[in-house]
């Protein structure tokens, strides 16, 4: 497994465990307001702290086991998979805000629409990560 596969593994596990974290978070704020939970600065800065560390400490654990990996540059399929995979994310971010702005025309509720925005990244995000390794894995 290249360097570059063991990030997006590492990348995924964060994204995933930090869009539970958040997502879990909002859910119980809004079950006892009885509405949708408005954004909450600290719970956005809290996350993307968490998504940083949690990276770094990742990143490093990795570049420890193997350190003759860690400094590889991109090949030609590093590249490429790069590529495909920033393609479908990019369609999991637009699908996901068309979605958010569908929701906020029917029910002008701007909370909503934050929450959604905030997790079509996320998507977005992990969708990126999982198309890298799919790409890997099935040798492209």
């Amino acid at each position: 497994m290249s360097f570059h596969e063991k990030s997006a593994w590492v990348m995924g596990a964060v994204l995933l465990a930090g869009a539970i974290f958040y997502f879990k978070t909002v859910t119980e704020m809004s079950a006892a307001m009885g509405e949708i939970a408005p954004p909450v600065l600290p719970l956005v800065v809290a996350y993307i702290i968490a998504i940083i560390v949690l990276s770094i400490i990742g990143h490093v654990l990795i570049a420890i086991t193997k350190p003759s990996e860690a400094d590889d540059t991109m090949d030609e399929r590093d590249r490429i998979i790069a590529s495909r995979a920033g393609s479908f994310s990019g369609v999991l971010l637009g699908i996901g805000v068309l979605s958010g702005l569908g929701g906020y025309l029917m029910n002008y509720d701007g909370n909503q629409l934050f929450h959604i925005a905030f997790g079509a990244m996320m998507i977005a995000s992990l969708g990126e990560y999982a198309s890298k390794i799919w790409h890997y894995r099935r040798g492209v």
